[in-house]
């Protein structure tokens, strides 16, 4: 048994072998043939092959700003500057991009203060808050988003929350 194995294995490895060599020989005659000079009429319709993986065009979505604004006093408890510290953290962290293009605005606003009184009475601000104004294709939304105040005491928590209802807003998104 063992010598019959042995045997169908040589004779395996000896067909491979030649099978070897038949590719070379393939192989160069080929590599000869690509070299030789084709007609110029073979060489334009290769080039000129339609190219069929373009992708698909994007199509584009609604334009979208959003302004996140703190309003608060001039005096201010600690549950207000939590509320300002980690809507600012949140948009520092997950929205540089944004940021840096305009696409998103963050402030800290005194509504005390006589030169923010134009922002305090668009956004309706009666008192220390968090408020999100949100612009679809030139359209204004405002909200003010109390679930913050909540989760003061979680930053984690607070962090996810309020990212996940910017990137909403960034899609233009306003449920």
């Amino acid at each position: 048994m063992i010598t019959v194995l042995l045997l169908s294995s040589l004779l395996l490895l000896a067909g491979c072998a030649g099978k070897d060599e038949a590719r070379a020989e393939q192989n160069e005659r080929a590599t000869t043939t690509t070299n030789a000079v084709q007609p110029m009429e073979t060489r334009l319709n290769e080039a000129s092959t339609p190219d069929t993986t373009t992708a698909a065009p994007d199509i584009p979505g609604p334009d979208v700003r959003v302004e996140v604004y703190h309003f608060h006093a001039t005096q201010q408890c600690y549950s207000c500057k939590t509320v300002g510290a980690l809507a600012e953290k949140t948009v520092n962290t997950y929205f540089q991009m944004e940021l840096a293009s305009g696409k998103i605005v963050f402030g800290h606003i005194n509504a005390e203060v006589a030169q923010n009184a134009e922002l305090v009475k668009k956004y309706g601000v009666t008192g220390s808050s968090l408020w999100i104004g949100t612009y679809v294709d030139g359209k204004f939304s405002k909200e003010e988003n109390v679930n913050v105040w909540y989760k003061i005491n979680n930053e984690q928590e607070y962090l996810s929350y309020l990212k996940g209802v910017l990137d909403k807003r960034l899609k233009g998104d306003l449920s």
